[in-house]
């Protein structure tokens, strides 16, 4: 996780939320596993109000071309979309109730930076 994330001008108040800032589907969904229901919570209740000026901000660039400096809260667009149904429909459990243990599901492109959008299934 890390501690600092640049912002594009307007985005500051996401400056709090920098350790959700991560690059790949599986450290958001580790991070997701390793947080308390308060820590979701607080991220969710932090990032909801922003996240269609989010979208909206990081649609302005072409699919695969988004700036650095955009970079950050496009991530917590992603951790948002990590989190919300843990908030939304589990009450706040990290995990998933009544499933197989998501260990054993592996994301095919988990390693992938996800703002790069590689495609699924073409050439690597």
């Amino acid at each position: 996780m890390q501690d600092e994330m640049t912002v594009p001008p307007g985005f500051e108040a996401l400056q709090s939320f920098a350790k959700w800032n991560l690059m790949t589907a599986n450290e958001r969904t580790t991070a997701r596993r390793e947080a308390t229901k308060d820590e979701l919570r607080a991220f969710y209740d932090g990032v909801l109000p922003h996240i269609e000026s989010i979208l909206d901000e990081c649609d302005k660039f072409e699919l695969g071309a988004l700036p650095e400096s955009h970079r950050g809260i496009f991530n917590i667009a992603l951790s948002m979309a990590e989190i919300a149904p843990h908030i939304e429909f589990y009450k706040g459990d990290t995990g998933v109730p009544f499933a197989f243990e998501e260990e054993r599901f592996i994301a095919v492109h988990g390693e992938d930076e996800t703002w790069q959008a590689l495609p699924p299934n073409g050439p690597r």
